[in-house]
């Protein structure tokens, strides 16, 4: 990778996590979870929560400017939009543009775990294809939408999704011990590369969200800085080791108080069960910033906010924990990760 003032920023797209519309007095103010890194002029996508579409031009881009889009897991709040983005994206691209790399998760391989509070265990929908990874998701979505697209494309003679974009599974290293039930998240697994080129280097770890797996957090790598997205994750020391001095770690908060008067008072399995899953499938912004101070991130910038609704002062308030740069963005903000600016302006 070479320097030619790349710019490298974030353009945080959306910053709310959940698979819900938030309601409330904060309504509105964040979209679904998707976050542009930029450098130079391209666009590399990590997650496609809902809007991002008209999120990514608003930022001033379009799918023309994209390079690749990498799923960190495929919780549906982070790919509702990975259909949209194709077949409305296929109308501003140009026809001489390389294929769009599609790049996340592989078939699970095995259904989750049965939450122990199931009094009857559920049964799984599809079990044909129950767990599909993204390549296979992302078939059977253009699949869904074929009475559409040969509308388009034999009648009016528009381009095919599937000669654009090019959707391909994350292949988790052999030998590493992973299992989606029994180890999803093996000790000292060590960062992998999962896509190169002139620009950046992107790689991966395996992250704490079960019962999702795999989960993935991500790495950019330029010649001029770094920055690292959690994707969902509980604290996790796979983390730390991918974002160690990384110059912008993109981390994901959830308000636990938040989670016990939403949830605490009903009563129901599924909230209990609901309950059970943020506890040990999500990180606090107090511990998002202790595992931020561990990996020697020169910035934590709080996203993927559970839920969309919470004021800011509440993310705020844990500022003071951090010795770094403490951010918590709205959406269409941009962040830049480039240590070059960063020495430049420390020697004014």
């Amino acid at each position: 990778m070479t320097s030619n003032n790349l710019n490298p920023h974030v353009v945080t797209l959306g910053t709310a996590g959940g698979p819900r519309w938030w309601t409330g007095e904060h309504a509105g103010e964040r979209a679904g979870i998707s976050t542009a890194v930029v450098v130079g002029d391209s666009v590399y996508l990590v997650d496609a929560g809902t809007g991002v579409g008209n999120q990514l031009m608003k930022a001033g881009y379009s799918p023309a400017n994209l390079r690749g889009i990498f799923l960190t897991h495929l919780h549906s709040d982070h790919s509702i939009d990975l259909a949209s983005l194709a077949i409305f994206g296929l109308f501003t691209l140009p026809a001489d543009k390389e294929p769009i790399a599609i790049v996340g998760p592989g078939e699970r391989g095995a259904l989750p775990p049965v939450s122990p509070r199931a009094s009857v265990p559920p049964q799984a929908l599809y079990p044909q294809n129950p767990t599909p990874g993204t390549a296979s998701m992302f078939d059977h979505l253009m699949q869904a939408y074929a009475t559409d697209l040969n509308d388009r494309v034999i009648n009016a003679l528009r381009p095919s999704p599937l000669d654009h974009f090019n959707a391909q599974d994350i292949q988790i290293p052999a030998g590493a011990g992973y299992h989606p039930n029994d180890n999803p998240t093996p000790d000292e697994f060590k960062p992998f590369v999962i896509y190169q080129d002139e620009l950046v280097t992107v790689s991966a770890t395996l992250v704490k969200h079960p019962p999702i797996a795999p989960a993935f957090a991500f790495r950019f790598d330029t010649a001029e800085g770094s920055v690292t997205i959690s994707g969902d994750t509980s604290p996790c020391e796979n983390l730390v080791t991918l974002a160690r001095d990384t110059d912008l770690l993109l981390h994901e908060a959830i308000d636990f108080d938040w989670v016990q008067r939403a949830y605490g008072s009903i009563g129901s399995l599924e909230a209990q069960a609901s309950m059970d899953h943020h506890r040990r499938a999500h990180t606090s912004a107090e511990q998002a910033i202790e595992i931020a101070t561990q990996a020697g991130a020169r910035t934590l910038a709080l996203h993927h906010l559970v839920p969309g609704t919470t004021p800011l002062s509440v993310w705020l308030s844990q500022a003071s924990k951090f010795s770094g740069t403490y951010l918590v963005p709205n959406d269409l903000d941009k962040i830049s990760f480039s240590r070059v600016q960063s020495e430049m302006t420390a020697s004014r």
